[in-house]
């Protein structure tokens, strides 16, 4: 970074001072937990239920509650925990910051909207009004939140696909649904590959606005669109994961992934065309590739096909930069990344080529920033990132007696400063 550090030691590391400048730890959890008076109030018909046709026990288990989403709205935190064991009480959870005690930096979760909607019939039929499993969220500039319910319970030995896969669009002023889109089998078949979102919308006419869906699984984009209410696809090679960029080594843990398209972005709207660049990498990769939106909201090119040129490579980051999600900063220019093989946040400014070389890292954290699941931006610009150990849970066991998930959050203007990316 051009710079020296000064270090200060803590009872478990070296932690950077400028890095303690640059981002904040807002809350942290051991295990989560949820509201106590929410829980005696629903515990009959959400974690106690009994019933003979009941495949498994779903009452409450808190080390199976993983977040794996955070999305930042007016005060609020949207916290998302995929249904991967039984055991989860609600899929889409809520916070609420100004109602959390002062010093509290393990606040209990309530289900969002409700815990009904939240809920799964004890016989897990088909209830397009509930959702299943969601993994991440987006809020669009018409405070709404959006986010793909996968339909699947990804329970070891025992996947059930209780229903289509839907993408769900809610009202955060009257936190009310404003729209459900079954996605129809012609486009996917399973729901497991759409973990994240992200939203492309006109700010003057919010019926104009396009999800894009990006399938690890099926190495596909999936494009919404709000006005025709429809959804088209398409795939492409570098839509594929990297073999060669397999290899992981997170917390003292060696395995091999092989996820595809991971993470997309959007780039400054040109203000003549209205196009934006559109950013985008497999996270068993290091390589970042681009288009545009002006070809994704083209559903007359997906049908037709001959589009491989239209999507290009970008560049690489270097070594051991596999990123789950990023995010484009409007004022910067830069683009925040999300390392799992670092545990960091690196940086790229999109006025310089994409090189390893322009690629330079904000924060890195081997205790606290175990796998970065999460990284996108409020209203405001701030940066929110969700790092929650996940391979630790995977292949090994958390800690139940240390913090295992934390949320963080950093102002990217003061977080470029010093680094390859203020320029």
């Amino acid at each position: 970074m051009g710079q020296f550090w000064l270090l200060i030691a803590t009872a478990e590391l070296f932690i950077p001072i400028a890095y303690c400048e640059k981002i904040q730890e807002v809350f942290h959890w051991k295990q989560l937990a949820h509201q106590k008076d929410v829980l005696a109030d629903a515990a009959d018909i959400i974690f106690n239920e009994q019933n003979p046709t009941s495949q498994l026990n779903e009452s409450f288990a808190s080390y199976v509650n993983v977040p794996m989403g955070v999305t930042h709205h007016k005060g609020r935190l949207f916290i998302t925990v995929p249904r991967r064991f039984p055991g989860v009480p609600a899929t889409l959870n809520v916070i609420d910051i100004s109602s959390v005690a002062k010093g509290d930096m393990s606040p209990p979760l309530r289900a969002y909207p409700d815990y009904l909607i939240n809920q799964l019939h004890s016989d897990y039929h088909a209830d397009r009004k509930r959702i299943v499993s969601v993994y991440r969220s987006k809020v669009d500039h018409c405070n709404r939140l959006w986010f793909v319910d996968t339909g699947r319970l990804e329970y070891p030995n025992n996947t059930i696909q209780v229903q289509r896969p839907q993408l769900w669009i809610i009202d955060l002023i009257r936190d009310r649904k404003i729209r459900s889109f079954e996605i129809p089998e012609t486009i996917v078949q399973p729901g497991d590959g759409m973990a994240s979102l992200v939203v492309d919308v006109d700010t003057e006419n919010c019926d104009k606005a396009f999800a894009y869906i990006p399938d690890l699984v099926q190495g596909a984009i999936y494009v919404y669109s709000f006005e025709a209410n429809r959804m088209w696809a398409f795939k492409h090679t570098s839509f594929q994961q990297n073999p060669q960029k397999a290899n992981f080594y997170v917390a003292g843990l060696r395995f091999v992934w092989d996820d595809g398209i991971f993470s997309i972005t959007l780039g400054k709207r040109d203000p003549l065309t209205k196009a934006r660049p559109v950013y985008y990498h497999p996270m068993v990769s290091t390589s970042e590739f681009t288009t545009s939106s002006q070809i994704l909201q083209n559903e007359s090119v997906a049908n037709v096909g001959d589009y491989e040129h239209l999507f290009q490579l970008l560049g690489d980051r270097g070594p051991n930069s596999q990123s789950t999600m990023h995010y484009f900063d409007e004022e910067t220019g830069v683009i925040f990344f999300a390392e799992v093989n670092r545990n960091a946040i690196g940086c790229w400014n999109t006025k310089n080529e994409f090189t390893a070389e322009n690629y330079d890292t904000i924060f890195l954290d081997h205790q606290h920033l175990v796998y970065p699941g999460d990284l996108n931006a409020d209203a405001d610009g701030i940066i929110w990132v969700l790092a929650n150990n996940l391979p630790t849970w995977l292949y090994s066991r958390l800690d139940e007696n240390r913090y295992n998930f934390h949320v963080w959050r950093l102002t990217p203007r003061e977080a470029i400063i010093g680094t390859k990316c203020q320029n």
